[in-house]
């Protein structure tokens, strides 16, 4: 019940969002990850890096206040040793990051807000040998972004860093809660940029 109420929220901030905006800018984004998953049990892993790609929306609702969504394509997980191997937890997830970002006139911004994510592949991978997760994890996280950007207006392009602190436990079949962790690191363009 708390997935359906926290879906149409979102849908219904997006369309109010679009319905009042000033001006709408598209663009690319890409970039690294550095991302860890943090267990309430004590057992720790090491950070993992990744890429992240994806699409972007700016929407501005007013002079100095812009909503973007995303939907980017992110590699994380985490990795640790085992016995004289290193194993790798490696977790693709598409996102939908909704920051809601306050736009400083020299073209930095400050921007937060929730992010929905979906598992797409999900393995363990001890030396040369890979075993599918996917099944083991819940198919839907929950995370909560922040972060800083700057974008140069002449041109449309920036960059942009993000921490990303996950909300949800995404084992399906264990009593251990885990969440995703981790930092975003990447450069954007956008299209027409006013």
């Amino acid at each position: 019940m708390n997935k359906k109420l926290v879906l149409a929220a979102v849908m219904l901030l997006a369309t109010s969002a679009t319905l009042q905006a000033q001006h709408v800018n598209f663009g690319v984004k890409a970039g690294l990850n550095v991302f860890n998953i943090n267990n309430d049990n004590g057992a720790s892993y090491d950070a993992k890096t990744g890429l992240h790609i994806g699409l972007l929306g700016h929407i501005h609702l007013a002079k100095q206040l812009a909503f973007q969504p995303e939907l980017v394509f992110s590699a994380q997980g985490a990795k640790y040793k085992l016995l004289n191997s290193e194993a790798k937890i490696k977790l693709n997830y598409i996102n939908v990051p909704l920051m809601i970002q306050y736009m400083f006139d020299n073209g930095f911004r400050l921007q937060a807000g929730p992010q929905i994510g979906f598992l797409v592949s999900a393995k363990s991978e001890v030396g040369s040998t890979s075993t599918d997760i996917k099944s083991d994890l819940k198919g839907v996280d929950f995370a909560i972004g922040g972060g800083v950007g700057y974008v140069h207006p002449p041109s449309g392009f920036g960059v942009d860093a993000r921490y990303n602190l996950g909300l949800s436990n995404i084992n399906d079949n264990s009593s251990v809660k885990s969440t995703n962790r981790g930092f975003q690191i990447g450069v954007f363009y956008l299209f027409k940029h006013k």
